[in-house]
């Protein structure tokens, strides 16, 4: 009998602790699965933060979007607006490069050569495919802007001239030192100081000047080449004509250059 309550006594420690250990076992997966449960709630806020995230970035990309299709008509009609303004410029300026070009030919002769070559060049730029339109208008502007500067300064430039005065004449070509007052006056005095002379716009010609004039015309042309302080001095003016009048006799009159 003692033996028997001694086995049972036995079973029933080991009993309880086979319960025991089932009831660790259990509550460590109990735990296991908890922990698990608290990751996959801090994952699921985590994505919720991200999706509200991208939802506000979404929302962003679509402000943006709308504003760049705004801006896409936009510079779509800039654009239509720009080669509307491109076919009308353009015309204008071929008539702005044939007057001018006519004006160089009715003005007074002076750097003659310059001004046409500026002319040929636009002509040929107004061509050009690779060349924008603005920067057409701007050279077509730049040279106006130019003829428009010689009525207003006073320049010396060394160069040829035909003293023959007329067509079937034997040229008589001669090296000078001109001098040009705006467009008032163009005159010039050769190097051997031998030949001086005055454009008469209105008789389309060279006029002799007056051996007085030798010394103010030497002033002059040291003062044009900045060799000399500015002084007024009086030189022969042609007196102002319009362009393409009739041929008359000369019409030289008297200013002063300063």
């Amino acid at each position: 009998a003692p033996a028997f309550a001694a086995n049972s006594l036995d079973a029933a420690i080991m009993k309880g602790e086979q319960r025991a250990a089932t009831a660790v076992s259990s509550q460590h997966k109990i735990d296991s699965l908890d922990d698990n449960i608290r990751d996959v709630e801090r994952q699921y806020r985590v994505v919720n933060k991200e999706n509200d995230g991208l939802a506000v970035y979404i929302e962003q990309l679509d402000k943006q979007l709308l504003n760049q299709n705004l801006e896409l008509n936009n510079i779509d009609a800039s654009i239509r607006q720009v080669t509307l303004i491109e076919r009308q410029i353009t015309p204008l300026m071929l008539r702005m490069i044939e007057s001018l070009d006519s004006f160089v030919a009715a003005d007074i002769p002076f750097q003659k050569q310059e001004r046409l070559a500026r002319i040929a060049s636009l002509k040929d730029l107004m061509g050009r495919s690779d060349v924008t339109v603005a920067e057409k208008y701007r050279k077509v502007m730049d040279a106006y802007q130019k003829e428009m500067d010689y009525g207003r300064t006073i320049k010396t430039y060394r160069s040829t001239i035909d003293l023959t005065g007329t067509a079937t004449s034997e040229k008589e070509l001669r090296e000078v030192d001109f001098l040009r007052v705006g467009r008032l006056s163009l005159m010039f005095l050769s190097l051997d100081g031998q030949s001086l002379g005055i454009w008469d716009q209105q008789a389309k010609k060279w006029q002799p000047l007056e051996s007085e004039y030798k010394a103010k015309l030497r002033t002059a042309l040291r003062i044009a080449r900045e060799q000399a302080a500015p002084s007024l001095i009086k030189i022969p003016v042609a007196a102002p004509t319009k362009i393409n009048i009739s041929h008359s006799n000369s019409n030289i009159a008297h200013g002063d250059v300063k």
